[in-house]
């Protein structure tokens, strides 16, 4: 089968690879329909940080399911599945609290590659996502919609989630990637009166506003901050979605907020070192991590793609082959694309 290949930094290709079966009685073996390519993926292809070369990439899929091991009955050869790059048991105490991303059952260490034609997926009883239907039932942006809650909207509603956004609040979103746009359509979904996006380029500012932003600021730190307490009127904001996770970000994030405001930090860290003290002298919450993606699917953000209420699938704005692989990194790489859809079968 074809498989997205990390090759070196800067560098993918791809390559024939043994077609995925089933290993453990959990898994399941997915066709792929679509992929993509995600934020968090350029920091290994810029070579920041580091990951094993010639390894599968990728861990963002919706597919059909081929085979089921046999311990498997909640999907079955057939299904139209979202495939979360959680692998969540359902039945540990990190999953019954509702944080799937930390499963405390891991199945083992294989990289797979969710860029390829077929990938294996662990836990499959309880993690996949059944979509109704088949895919020659929805249109090509209601499976983009459907693609996005794979990772990159359950991500950005894992940021509101977590910084406790609701009805009525004001809101500032760090980033304007797809995690952060998605942040705000999260915001607007969990009805946040005011949405000020944190962006420098204007197609991501134009998203950033169909999605619900009210707001926009280009400036970046304290400049920052001082943008958010004048359109305040000093307070802050109630809630903060950090979605990038370097430094800057994450300090400009603190201090926007209000007192007794909350963080929702979805951002991978790029320092694991911050200043705590920020914190305390206004008594703000720094919540989020790892997204809950199977608990969110299932409690809100299937139901409201399939009722059309929000289309987090306008994130993607450039479309290629798995043989365009290269083609799609690059464009992401150099902001020509806000996100790369890679259109793997019918």
């Amino acid at each position: 089968m074809k498989t997205a290949v990390f090759a070196e930094p800067g560098k993918m290709v791809v390559q024939e690879l043994s077609k995925p079966t089933i290993k453990n009685p959990t898994d399941a073996v997915l066709k792929i329909v679509r992929a993509c390519v995600c934020g968090s993926d350029l920091w290994w292809y810029r070579g920041i940080s580091k990951r094993a070369l010639n390894s599968p990439v990728g861990h963002e899929a919706i597919g059909i399911v081929e085979s089921v091991g046999s311990a498997v009955t909640n999907v079955q050869p057939g299904d139209f599945v979202i495939a979360p790059f959680t692998h969540g048991c359902g039945h540990c105490a990190a999953c019954l609290a509702g944080f799937d991303g930390d499963c405390l059952n891991p199945t083992d260490d294989e990289i797979v590659g969710y860029q390829g034609e077929y990938l294996r997926f662990k836990q499959a009883d309880w993690a996949l996502v059944k979509i109704p239907g088949q895919p020659a039932d929805y249109t090509d942006d209601q499976l983009n919609d459907l693609l996005t809650l794979s990772d990159v909207m359950a991500t950005g509603y894992h940021a509101a989630k977590s910084a406790e956004v609701k009805a009525g609040d004001t809101v500032v979103v760090m980033g304007d990637g797809a995690v952060g746009l998605c942040g705000v359509l999260s915001a607007h979904l969990l009805g946040a009166k005011r949405i000020i996006a944190m962006s420098r380029h204007a197609d991501r500012q134009a998203l950033a506003k169909a999605f619900g932003a009210t707001d926009i600021i280009a400036e970046r730190g304290d400049d920052a901050v001082k943008r958010v307490q004048a359109l305040t009127a000093g307070a802050g904001a109630d809630a903060v979605l950090e979605c990038v996770g370097t430094e800057l970000s994450v300090d400009t994030a603190v201090k926007v907020g209000r007192p007794g405001a909350v963080v929702g930090r979805v951002g991978v860290p790029q320092k694991a070192e911050m200043n705590t003290n920020n914190l305390f002298w206004k008594n703000i919450g720094l919540r989020g991590g790892i997204a809950s993606v199977t608990t969110d699917d299932r409690a809100v953000l299937l139901d409201a793609v399939l009722k059309g209420d929000i289309h987090p699938g306008k994130v993607f704005t450039k479309r290629f082959t798995l043989d365009q692989i290269q083609a799609a990194y690059e464009a992401m790489d150099q902001r020509e694309a806000i996100k790369s859809l890679l259109v793997i079968s019918d």
